[in-house]
């Protein structure tokens, strides 16, 4: 099965991973065990061990071989905007993500990147760097909030599991933001029961830092915040000291949502 990029009908036709992986398990069951028993599978939804056996070796060795471990913060960097390269264009690559990979990374992980995103649904963050299991420790808060639990688990992931790379990734058109300013412009907290007041009480301070500025206000406040983020990490008694001796790398950045582009700050 093959798709065409979206950057229209004369690029040649690309297969994107989840298409390829899924395309790779329909010919293996067709192949190894026929009609009859796809018609058995999906009438009890339970795959035969010897199916599932075949299936595992035929994923098992569409899998290429590990990517090589970064150097740096810089490598690690340079690996990103090249997988999101590949999203951008639709042309993402047959990542180590199968049944052989899963089995590897339960016994230990070496991700390369630490990554802060939004919880917004449409910046799933190893989809717009196309990287596979095991590759980046993912950490998500509305409008890339910081709280005890968000650092600490930033602190896990660049000082237990050492990866040489900390992003902290805003987006076009951030829903947390967006309803910080109307709070804020209201003079009001939201009308909401729970804890979405201390989202308010902490990217406040942003859409208040960009107030009278040229230019588009929630894309200043969106980048404002990435900003402010960062500054607060550097104070981590586990983050700033690293950084200092030059282990670790922060680094901001501006997803779009338009065009799948990364902007790095």
């Amino acid at each position: 099965m093959s798709i065409t990029s979206r950057r229209g009908p004369a690029a040649a036709p690309v297969t994107s991973r989840r298409r390829f992986l899924t395309t790779a398990l329909q010919t293996t069951l067709v192949a190894g065990a026929g009609g009859a028993t796809l018609t058995a599978c999906a009438d009890d939804g339970t795959t035969p061990s010897s199916v599932a056996s075949s299936a595992g070796q035929t994923l098992a060795g569409t899998n290429p071989p590990p990517a090589p471990p970064v150097a740096d913060g810089n490598q690690a960097l340079q690996r990103l905007q090249e997988g999101n390269a590949r999203f951008v264009a639709d042309r993402e690559e047959n990542l180590d993500e199968g049944i052989a990979r899963r089995v590897a990374v339960s016994k230990g992980q070496t991700p390369f990147a630490t990554v802060l995103g939004c919880v917004d649904s449409r910046v799933p963050i190893e989809l717009v760097f196309d990287q596979g299991l095991g590759d980046l420790v993912v950490v998500r808060s509305a409008g890339e909030a910081l709280d005890h639990s968000v650092t600490g688990s930033l602190e896990f992931g660049v000082a237990e599991l050492h990866t040489p790379l900390l992003m902290v990734l805003g987006h076009q058109r951030c829903g947390a933001l967006t309803a910080t300013m109307k709070a804020v412009d209201a003079g009001q907290r939201t009308a909401e029961a729970g804890e979405m007041d201390y989202l308010v009480d902490t990217l406040a301070p942003a859409v208040r830092q960009v107030a009278g500025k040229p230019g588009d206000r929630l894309t200043n406040a969106i980048h404002a915040n990435v900003d402010l983020v960062l500054a607060k990490l550097r104070q981590s008694p586990v983050i700033g000291p690293l950084e200092k001796s030059g282990k670790l790398k922060l680094v901001g950045a501006y997803y779009e949502l338009d065009t799948g582009k990364v902007i790095i700050s």
